[in-house]
């Protein structure tokens, strides 16, 4: 077999491999226990102090 044959198969592998990895990426962003990490975070631009940011 040659890669000419072998093609299909990638393609469909990769299909499948970007799916997983975006079903993932999903999860992880919009799992409930992330909810405080990114309400804190989208309040950093209206502190008044730069010393009030917490890492």
């Amino acid at each position: 077999m040659d890669l000419v044959a072998l093609q299909p198969i990638f393609s469909t592998l990769w299909v499948v491999w970007f799916f997983v990895l975006f079903i993932g990426i999903l999860l992880r962003v919009l799992a409930p226990g992330r909810k405080q990490d990114f309400e804190r975070q989208g309040q950093i631009p209206f502190r008044e102090n730069p010393s009030d940011r917490q890492r």
